[in-house]
């Protein structure tokens, strides 16, 4: 591709500085990139460095070293540049029980920016490509699990940023909702949205996503097409992308690296 990336990762690191004296490195010099109209799977273990990844990238965590740029924005130098080209939505981040969809949707608008004039058509907008005009003004704490994570989802795009990142998006979602949301993001993606996610379902995204990036150990350790890396990683090709993704770390903690 020839575009500029909409999301660019160089270098990232992020350590900690452990009780004992020693140092927690979760983030070790991660580099990708997202560009515009594709969805990238960021793929990894448990404590592997996904989330810590992606919250540097919403600037919701600061970097030890490396930098990141959302649609030209520097995540150390204009975090609020960032913020409004971003739309980020967290495994762990709830919403409002008391408040409707509507209710959100307008007070994040708000937050954003939005023109009061065109505020309106905007919540009305997102709520009928949402699926939430049937409970638009009915209070969150009585939604759906599904509904809910629509309306998280909803609070991230209301100020209609090029970029998307999503850890865990499916996470609390049956397999319909599950579905129904992925649909979704397949739609933003062909309307031109750069969307990282994180998930460990591989099943629901191996044929949805365009490249892949696995890291384990804070590091990037394969990145490619499904059939890119099936191809590098499984020597007769006749694997899945979840036996290509346990070949590459595999081979990571086994000490021979792999990838970039």
């Amino acid at each position: 591709m020839a575009a500029e990336p909409t999301i660019e990762a160089v270098g990232l690191v992020k350590h900690y500085h452990a009780g004992d004296g020693g140092v927690v490195r979760a983030v070790n010099g991660v580099s990708f990139t997202v560009h515009a109209g594709e969805m990238v799977g960021l793929l990894g273990a448990n404590g592997a460095g996904k989330t810590t990844t992606l919250r540097m990238l919403a600037t919701l965590l600061k970097t030890t070293a490396g930098t990141a740029r959302v649609a030209g924005c520097d995540v150390r130098h204009d975090p609020v540049g960032v913020r409004q080209q971003l739309g980020y939505v967290s495994a762990t981040t709830g919403v409002p029980d008391r408040l409707s969809p509507r209710e959100i949707f307008t007070s994040f608008g708000r937050l954003h920016g939005i023109p009061p004039d065109e505020l309106p058509a905007r919540v009305d907008t997102l709520l009928r490509q949402l699926d939430l005009r049937g409970c638009a003004d009915r209070p969150a704490g009585r939604l759906s699990s599904g509904q809910r994570q629509r309306v998280s989802l909803g609070r991230a795009l209301v100020h209609d940023p090029p970029a998307l990142v999503l850890d865990e998006p499916t996470n609390a979602l049956d397999v319909v909702g599950s579905r129904d949301l992925l649909l979704l993001l397949g739609e933003l993606r062909a309307a031109g949205h750069a969307i990282l996610l994180s998930t460990h379902r591989l099943h629901e995204i191996e044929t949805r996503c365009d490249r892949f990036v696995i890291i384990h150990d804070g590091r990037v350790v394969a990145t490619g097409t499904r059939d890119g890396l099936v191809a590098e990683w499984i020597p007769d090709r006749a694997g899945e992308l979840e036996d290509a993704f346990f070949a590459a770390i595999g081979r990571q903690a086994a000490g021979a690296g792999g990838g970039p």
